[in-house]
């Protein structure tokens, strides 16, 4: 089963969709992209943050002929106590011709050392 059109083709691409659905608080992207067996039961994000700004750090893996990647990111983000960063390793897995979000290892930021 091929991808459909406007599916990512890429690790990195779903990557920077998910991001995306997170500032726009589309909870249901980011379900239908996060794998079932690590998919949570439901997402609530209204009271998340704020996400500004996003930079990939290191992507391994994960093109358009691949079945797994990594791709490594920081994002920032504002909420009442001030800006902050989320420095994550994520995995990714593609299926039946879509890629999903796995799981994610938080890594300390340069900004928290």
């Amino acid at each position: 089963m091929d991808a459909e059109p406007d599916e990512p083709t890429t690790a990195e691409a779903l990557m920077r969709s998910r991001f995306d659905a997170f500032r726009r608080c589309d909870a249901a992207w980011l379900l239908r992209t996060w794998h079932p067996d690590t998919r949570p039961a439901r997402l609530d994000l209204d009271d998340g943050p704020r996400w500004r700004g996003l930079q990939i750090v290191d992507v391994v893996a994960g093109g358009p002929d691949e079945d797994t990647g990594v791709v490594e990111f920081r994002a920032t983000y504002l909420t009442a106590v001030g800006l902050g960063v989320l420095h994550e390793r994520s995995r990714f897995v593609r299926e039946g011709g879509r890629w999903f979000y796995v799981d994610g290892q938080i890594r300390a930021s340069d900004d928290d050392q």
